[in-house]
């Protein structure tokens, strides 16, 4: 870690800005607690920062700076970047602004501080992640080699959440660590990839892996899904939450969980039950003092597997008690849900004029595929319909809340299903934005089906009782991206654009009615927000997959834009074909403003993803068939752009090269040992991919 003094910090708030102001230690500190609580987190008014994961509390992502408008956002340029050459996969945060100073999280969930007008590093935080990588038991966290979504801020503290489920408290002005809490069981699979929240002297996070379980010795013990509130200021847990009851014998928590107990069948404890928390969806109503979580699907998925109930509070929106955590209302989006479509997505908070009467809503776009439009102070639906292909329910039924569902979809019945959208959703944790002048959200979207059945491969290498979760995605399914802009009150569409790949990082919107929004061949676009069309568009030289985010200092909008390629869903077929290969480019932030005078280094271009050719290398057909399966664990990571691209490798080429990398690991990329695999699955994933890569190979020429 870099200890420097941000010369600039912890004045602006209440002072005018002065380039060459200079602080002293304790006077930041005094001006910082001041400004940042529940009152400075709901300021739709403030344009100098952005002090929280969606702006606000309300999660809008709008910001009221027209200074950069559709008259004039063709001038914007590049003022100034900060090159990251120590960071190789891809980056997903949201910066903060507060006080002059940008925070930002990246992969290996570093957290970095810079001077928000001149790019100038400050500090760097490194939570020492590989430490623990090289543990058994570790293989879901490599999932998040982009790291985390986000950092909290709460009077003079900055919140970071690791991968490895520590929640630390930093010093603002230096990057050293105050506190450091572990808010999981270090012995399991679990993880944080979402933002924590800070709120009311409390800071939250939530927890995903409870599909993993803990290993305690030959056995398995399978978890429930929670979000932990801790003292902003001493790090003390104040209370938990579990979303999904545990077992019966040892009592019940609260009245929440024994309700929702009665909504599953005999024995669900045995397999946890699922309901992770594991999105930056979090939001904070002070006036109501209610906080607002969402909830991951059930386990097991299958219902045929699972059996029969609506499995509360899976698949969930709930508010809680800020002080105590207590439950206050749900709204489930998917009772008795296989299809794996969790609710854990970013939702907006704002008040609507519906039917002559305004409303205090929070909306969202979940995975299943439609709008949802519910009363935030009761947890009644108000509205609900398709944002998206779907062929899986007629309707939601506003009398009830709850969908109807088609005969067509149930894979439990049928026995296989293909099923829009598909097991990823045609959205996930992507960050969505609404623009009270418009009227509009705006949402990154894309069509992908799945296949969904009880025999198949494996996914994770495990199989429940011979049912597979969900099976590989149909080959020649037609997969686009689009950005629309969706009327939540008509509940229509109202523009429709392209985009390159079906990856959508995040949306912001202006007052100078723009939505700014990165894509997968590089470019940042700026739109004009009312009729979608296309203003202005500037090449970052590298995919991108954060949201932008803006703020003025000094009278000067900036434009803020994290570039680094890599996510779950760079791996999709489409955008891997973006060429964007595993640290071929340089990661950076990129701040731009009106008539910007600098100009990006050139960066290497975007290249085929091109076989390594081993000629001494025989392929056996038999094992490569069994690879096949066995590679639906390293997929996920290596079939983008978050690891190296394996055909291409030459330790694949050396069976002796191959098994000490897998069985021992790279602790430096974040690769943790995989001792689980024999050497004869080592053989068979080492057949498969030189199979694969031969026939690449053959294709080409």
């Amino acid at each position: 870690m870099r200890d420097v003094l941000p010369a600039r910090y912890g004045s602006h708030r209440l002072l005018s800005i002065v380039a060459s102001t200079f602080l002293s230690l304790s006077t930041a500190a005094v001006a910082l607690s001041e400004a940042i609580d529940d009152a400075a987190l709901s300021n739709e008014s403030n344009t100098s920062e952005w002090l929280a994961y969606g702006r606000t509390y309300s999660g809008q992502r709008f910001t009221p700076l027209d200074q950069i408008n559709t008259s004039n956002v063709s001038r914007l340029a590049v003022d100034w970047y900060l090159d990251l050459p120590d960071e190789k996969g891809g980056i997903v945060s949201t910066p903060l602004v507060a006080d002059g100073v940008i925070y930002f999280r990246t992969a290996r969930d570093f957290v970095y501080a810079a001077n928000a007008t001149t790019g100038k590093l400050l500090w760097t935080y490194d939570p020492r992640i590989g430490d623990r990588m090289t543990e058994e038991g570790r293989h879901p966290q490599l999932f998040f080699l982009h790291g985390g979504r986000g950092l909290a801020l709460w009077q003079d503290k900055l919140y970071t959440a690791t991968v490895d489920g520590r929640l630390v408290a930093l010093d603002p002005r230096s990057g050293k660590e105050i506190w450091s809490v572990q808010t999981l069981d270090p012995r399991s699979a679990q993880y944080i990839p979402g933002a924590p929240i800070a709120f009311h002297g409390k800071v939250m996070v939530g927890i995903a892996g409870t599909e993993f379980g803990v290993r305690r010795g030959n056995d398995t013990e399978w978890n429930r899904g929670y979000v932990s509130a801790y003292d902003a200021q001493t790090g003390k847990q104040v209370w938990r939450f579990y979303t999904v009851p545990g077992d019966p014998a040892k009592g019940f928590e609260n009245k929440a969980m024994r309700m929702a107990a009665k909504t599953w069948p005999a024995g669900w404890w045995k397999w946890g039950g699922g309901g992770t928390v594991w999105s930056e969806g979090f939001n904070y109503d002070p006036e109501l003092n209610l906080l607002f979580i969402n909830t991951g699907s059930p386990n097991p998925t299958p219902r045929k597997a699972r059996g029969p109930g609506d499995a509360l509070f899976t698949d969930s929106v709930i508010a809680l008690d800020a002080d105590t955590g207590e439950y206050r209302w749900h709204y489930q989006l998917n009772p008795s849900d296989q299809w794996a479509w969790d609710a854990c997505t970013p939702m907006i908070l704002a008040n609507l004029r519906i039917k002559g009467q305004t409303v205090k809503t929070l909306m969202l776009a979940p995975k299943n595929g439609f709008f949802y439009v519910i009363d935030r102070t009761n947890g009644k639906l108000v509205s609900a319909e398709p944002y998206t292909k779907e062929n899986w329910a007629t309707k939601i039924d506003l009398a009830t809340g709850r969908p109807v569902e088609l005969p067509s979809a149930d894979y439990s019945k049928l026995g296989k299903a293909l099923v829009y959208p598909g097991v990823s959703g045609p959205r996930s944790w992507e960050a969505i934005s609404y623009s009270p002048q418009t009227g509009l959200v705006y949402i990154a979207s894309y069509d992908l089906g799945t296949l969904y059945q009880l025999a198949g491969r494996k996914p994770f290498g495990r199989e429940l009782e011979g049912f597979s979760f969900y099976d590989m995605l149909p080959s020649g399914t037609d997969t686009k991206g689009t950005l629309q802009a969706w009327d939540p009150v008509r509940q229509k569409r109202v523009w429709e654009v392209p985009m390159p790949a079906p990856i959508g990082p995040g949306t912001l919107t202006t007052a100078g009615n723009l939505v700014f929004h990165g894509q997968a061949d590089g470019q940042l676009v700026a739109f004009d927000a009312s009729k979608g069309t296309v203003l202005w568009q500037y090449p970052l030289g590298l995919g991108i997959t954060a949201p932008p985010i803006s703020y003025e200092i000094a009278g000067r909008q900036y434009v803020a834009q994290l570039v680094g390629y890599g996510s779950a869903h760079t791996g999709f077929a489409e955008a891997a074909k973006m060429g964007w290969q595993y640290g071929h480019q340089m990661r950076r932030l990129v701040v731009f403003s009106l008539d910007g005078r600098t100009m990006l280094p050139p960066e290497p271009p975007p290249q085929a993803f091109v076989p390594l050719s081993c000629p001494s290398f025989k392929v056996d057909p038999v094992l490569a068939q069994k690879g096949a399966a066995l590679f639906s664990q390293c997929a996920l990571c290596h079939g983008g752009s978050l690891a190296p691209y394996l055909p291409a490798s030459p330790i694949v080429c050396s069976k002796e090269a191959f098994e000490a990398t897998v069985h021992q690991g790279r602790s430096a990329l974040r690769m943790p040992p995989f001792k689980d695999l024999s050497n004869e699955d080592l053989a068979a994933l080492q057949n498969f991919i030189r199979s694969d890569a031969e026939e690449v190979l053959k294709t080409n020429h």
